[in-house]
């Protein structure tokens, strides 16, 4: 009798801790867009309106190298991944958010759940994911050399859990660099 009180108490406590957990986000799927150009746009980081909503939106699952040194601790940092010089990684940088504008100068869709990302911008910034062309804007930049991967917990659009996923974005980081592009071509790594 004494088990089975533990038993439905263990129960009873679960059930508590699961309704006070907060159900997570439904992903949306935002149309219309188009990009703006803005002061803080880089590889990863840009502003968007989609429909008449503007805001910044922060890509998950990756980090591109800063195109200035406003942030100077932050691009050192993505130096060292890299294995290349500050100027080099600015030179990536640069490349990732011109990449970027270009990739974003016609169609695509805009997948997010609405989180907020940080950032020092005071506008609207959400995290999410683009897609150009049937392709994750993301995956091209880590195939191209333009981004290391940079992990999150969120599960993709499709239910795909972030664990498994990021293994398959590490794979396009080790391809970019066994096969030198982007700032992998002058990495000393």
């Amino acid at each position: 009798m004494r088990l089975l009180l533990i038993l439905l108490a263990a129960l009873l406590t679960g059930q508590a801790l699961a309704a006070d957990k907060p159900k997570a986000k439904p992903w949306q799927t935002l149309e219309n867009c188009r990009y703006l150009d803005h002061k803080g746009n880089d590889g990863d980081s840009f502003a968007l309106q989609c429909g008449s909503q503007k805001f910044i939106l922060r890509l998950y699952f990756i980090d591109a190298p800063e195109p200035t040194n406003q942030y100077g601790e932050r691009v050192h940092q993505q130096a060292l991944h890299f294995g290349v010089s500050i100027d080099e990684a600015l030179k990536a940088g640069a490349q990732a958010k011109d990449r970027v504008r270009n990739a974003l100068g016609g169609q695509f869709l805009v997948l997010t759940k609405k989180a907020t990302g940080r950032g020092a911008s005071s506008e609207p910034r959400y995290l999410g994911l683009v897609n150009v062309g049937g392709r994750y804007l993301h995956e091209v930049l880590l195939l191209e050399g333009l981004a290391f991967v940079k992990g999150t917990s969120t599960a993709l659009p499709d239910g795909e859990p972030s664990r498994t996923y990021l293994v398959k974005l590490g794979a396009l980081e080790q391809q970019a660099r066994t096969q030198r592009k982007g700032v992998w071509a002058r990495s000393t790594r």
